[in-house]
């Protein structure tokens, strides 16, 4: 099957509700953190990648992407940043990195306790590890997502598509970092997203967790309108508009900040 296509533009069309969480998982970064190899896994369109560049001008600033077109976006920007296009699973730095961030990227790989172990490893001594997903299984518009891809005429042609997997309790994540880190917080937060426009919550959905239906069903346009109509009416009803024409939408994510034991330092830094 072909892979789940990325639409930039339809991506940041909510690009301020999107860049909340990144932001503050950014602002807890270690004060005294003074990196010289940045890795942003998953960079899409390159913001924070870029912003991480200015943030540290005489660091190598690396952003990983698979998508073709979100890299194509990403290298118009000024910053001088190093694009990679590539798959997490396969991807192996060349030097050990002070800096990995991971914002919304991680979701959509397998094997979590294993994933988590390898890019602690990756990092030097003293490096963080930051990362923030969505913990979007539970949530009520993707359960809505999955039943109505399982209950219409498109059902054949969406059965055993992969999504976004559940993650794993907030205990696993701090077990597979721990023991190489001298500190580790782990915490979630739920936004109440303030969405405008015409269905809301579908277009939302179009631009990241819809995306490997929608690739299943490109080449049956007239179910995958019809999917798409579908899905709009069950969100409309679950996420209605409110009377000034917003629509809210709870969304809790994950958050981890870890910090690799440095060589020989027999205390704990605080990560804040």
């Amino acid at each position: 099957m072909t892979s789940p296509a990325w639409d930039p533009q339809q991506y940041n069309r909510f690009e301020r509700q999107r860049d909340r969480a990144a932001i503050d998982l950014l602002s807890q970064l270690p004060d005294d953190l003074d990196p010289h190899e940045i890795w942003d896994i998953g960079c899409g369109t390159g913001q924070h990648a870029a912003l991480l560049k200015r943030r540290w001008p005489d660091a190598r600033v690396h952003g990983l992407d698979s998508s073709a077109a979100m890299l194509e976006q990403a290298r118009g920007l000024p910053d001088d940043v190093d694009w990679v296009q590539g798959d997490l699973e396969a991807w192996k730095p060349a030097a050990p990195v002070d800096l990995i961030l991971a914002n919304a990227s991680l979701q959509w790989a397998p094997d979590h306790a294993e994933l988590f172990r390898r890019l602690t490893e990756a990092l030097a001594p003293d490096g963080v590890l930051a990362v923030q997903m969505p913990m979007a299984w539970e949530t009520r518009h993707h359960t809505l997502m999955r039943q109505t891809a399982a209950d219409g005429p498109w059902s054949a042609r969406l059965k055993g598509v992969d999504t976004i997997q559940p993650l794993l309790a907030a205990e696993a994540y701090y077990d597979a970092v721990a023991d190489l880190c001298e500190e580790v917080d782990v915490w979630s937060t739920t936004y109440l997203h303030v969405l405008d426009g015409e269905n809301a919550v579908l277009e939302w959905m179009k631009g990241t967790a819809l995306r490997p239906y929608l690739t299943a069903l490109c080449e049956d346009p007239a179910n995958r309108d019809a999917f798409l109509a579908c899905l709009a009416q069950v969100l409309g009803e679950a996420f209605p508009r409110r009377p000034e024409g917003r629509t809210l939408l709870p969304f809790p994510r994950l958050f981890l900040l870890a910090r690799r034991s440095g060589d020989g330092d027999a205390g704990s830094r605080p990560i804040r």
